[in-house]
């Protein structure tokens, strides 16, 4: 496949430049599942369908898709996308490049005269980060016929509930089960984003092909103790629950760091009385794991867990805990790991295999259809944060390999309806 269309790399980036100016004011880019900044960047959005030839339409959930006729008529169709909600002084890249990417793909293709035989479909999620709602991946689940009605009951800080916030964007909360595609009209589901980490960059790949999407599971640990005047209560014998829970926290770092495969942190901590003169009577901390292995997870968690119930007898406080969230690890098709490989290479790229170590829009997806995943690599592996950046020859790179891609898929998959 000759393509003659040039300078893809910097008009990626043109794009998501212009996309990152929806942003409330601050650091980075931070834009909220139906807020102002969604409704002005589904404008965005809308314009770059239209220009790859598909049909933009605000679906019930939020999510904004573009069809080309062929989906549009009932015909098999590839779904390809990404989220466009950030988390809170975020970065331009995370989610935003799966929207523009693709198609910007097919709007080359298109100018290049390639007529592709199978439907296609690009969704822009409207929420994939739960930042707003803390209720993720609200459109692909509604994709996918998993979608969980008591999640419109969740309110954001404002008391706003989601039902309510989706009616003024424009959707139609009581329609969202019947968004559920059919698994026998969708051919896969194909999603490029940025590596969210420093693999690529180390092996000095632009690419790489995604195996697995990691397991999470979050815990929320109180630990109780005493309070006391901090002046006039001797050091021996307190019943201090911040030190307690920092030897917790130390001991969950170490068996993070001793075991392969499995990441963690502890990202909240409220203190109570959080006084300075006050023995701390109570901590809250939250626990988040994530590996693409699950006996490596529940081997790790069983041990930083049993640690916890120790530490808290040695010095006589009590700890309870919670799971508050589980997702298990969801393997990428080998059909669609192979695809993207191919198409990496004969676009003049290695495609060496990794695992995600992020959630993504696949997890839920994959209760429809087979998954595959492309990664960009992104500088110092940086995500989450205004320093998030891609450059132009990577973007150019990863656009070809899906367009090489998708002049491919119809000698590996069965596209008549």
């Amino acid at each position: 496949m000759t393509i003659v269309t040039t300078d893809l790399g910097h008009t990626l980036l043109q794009r998501l430049d212009e996309a990152a100016q929806h942003s409330e004011p601050g650091p980075g880019v931070t834009r909220l599942f139906c807020s102002e900044q969604h409704r002005g960047v589904c404008d965005v959005i809308s314009g770059w369908m239209r220009r790859a030839g598909l049909t933009p339409e605000l679906d019930a959930s939020g999510n904004l898709v573009g069809r080309c006729a062929r989906a549009k008529a009932g015909e098999k169709t590839l779904i390809m996308g990404s989220h466009q909600d950030t988390v809170v002084e975020g970065g331009k890249y995370d989610g935003m490049l799966g929207v523009a990417l693709p198609l910007l793909a097919l709007e080359a293709l298109q100018e290049a005269g390639v007529t592709l035989p199978y439907g296609v479909e690009v969704v822009a999620f409207g929420d994939e980060e739960g930042t707003r709602f803390q209720s993720t991946l609200i459109g692909s689940r509604a994709l996918a016929g998993t979608f969980d009605a008591s999640s419109l009951e969740a309110k954001d800080a404002d008391g706003i509930s989601l039902a309510k916030a989706l009616q003024d964007f424009g959707g139609e909360p009581e329609n969202i089960p019947a968004l559920a595609r059919q698994p026998d009209s969708v051919l896969g589901f194909v999603e490029v984003h940025i590596e969210q980490g420093p693999v690529l960059e180390r092996r000095d790949h632009a690419l790489g092909i995604v195996t697995a999407l990691t397991g999470i599971e979050r815990h929320r640990l109180t630990v109780s103790g005493k309070a006391g005047h901090a002046g006039t209560t001797p050091m021996p014998g307190r019943r201090d629950a911040l030190v307690g829970a920092a030897e917790m926290i130390l001991e969950a770092d170490s068996v993070l760091n001793a075991t392969e495969d499995f990441v963690g942190v502890v990202g909240k901590l409220d203190v109570r009385p959080n006084a300075v003169n006050v023995i701390p009577s109570e901590v809250t901390f939250t626990l988040e794991l994530r590996s693409p292995r699950a006996e490596v997870r529940a081997q790790g968690r069983d041990a930083i867990l049993a640690a916890c119930r120790r530490l808290a007898a040695a010095r006589e406080l009590e700890v309870s805990i919670e799971q508050t969230y589980s997702a298990e690890a969801v393997d990428c098709a080998p059909w669609l790991i192979e695809a993207l490989g191919d198409a990496c290479r004969a676009s003049g790229q290695p495609a060496e295999p990794l695992f995600s170590g992020a959630g993504h829009d696949g997890l839920a997806m994959c209760d429809l259809t087979d998954i595959g995943m492309l990664f960009v690599r992104c500088r110092d592996g940086l995500s989450h944060h205004p320093g998030e950046a891609i450059n132009a020859a990577d973007g150019e790179a990863a656009t070809r390999a899906l367009m090489q891609f998708l002049a491919d898929l119809p000698s590996r998959v069965e596209i008549s309806s």
